[in-house]
């Protein structure tokens, strides 16, 4: 009976959301989370530690501290509040077209790393021959992501 008690409490004080954190916290925590990954190689459809595509990523990251994420570009089309460039926080969710920027759609997405007096770095799993995995990439100095940029939302 003891040991159940004990096992019950373990189970629901790591079942508890991180929402409790404060806010500010619980960014800093999630781009923590996110860089532990890095150098983890693409995988299309990739949901775990052997490999994540772009928003089994986000999806990842966002779930372990109990925070739904979209598992598809899909799913972000609508999804959350609309946040400036300018006042893009860590942890925000940064969306982007697919290969084709002629196609206005969700077909990429990443997690702010940081917004460093307006220049934006952004963590994600990328399939490209230079990048391969989850990297960082800095926003502003890639013509490619900049033509692709649609827009940066917040989930939490």
């Amino acid at each position: 009976m003891k040991l159940t008690f004990i096992l019950f409490l373990v189970i629901l004080t790591a079942a508890r959301p991180a929402r409790a954190l404060p806010e500010h916290e619980l960014r800093d925590s999630i781009v923590c989370f996110a860089s532990d990954h890095l150098g983890i190689p693409y995988h299309y459809g990739g949901t775990t530690t052997a490999g994540f595509d772009c928003t089994g990523f986000v999806y990842y990251v966002f779930k372990h501290f109990g925070i739904a994420a979209s598992r598809a570009s899909s799913g972000y089309e609508n999804a959350g509040e609309f946040v400036e460039k300018e006042c893009a926080q860590p942890g925000d969710v940064i969306l982007f077209t697919g290969t084709n920027s002629e196609i206005r759609k969700v077909g990429h997405a990443g997690i702010i790393y940081e917004n460093a007096n307006g220049i934006l770095y952004f963590i994600h799993s990328s399939s490209s021959k230079n990048h391969f995995g989850v990297t960082i990439t800095q926003l502003n100095s890639s013509a490619g992501y900049q033509k692709r940029f649609l827009r940066i939302i917040d989930i939490l």
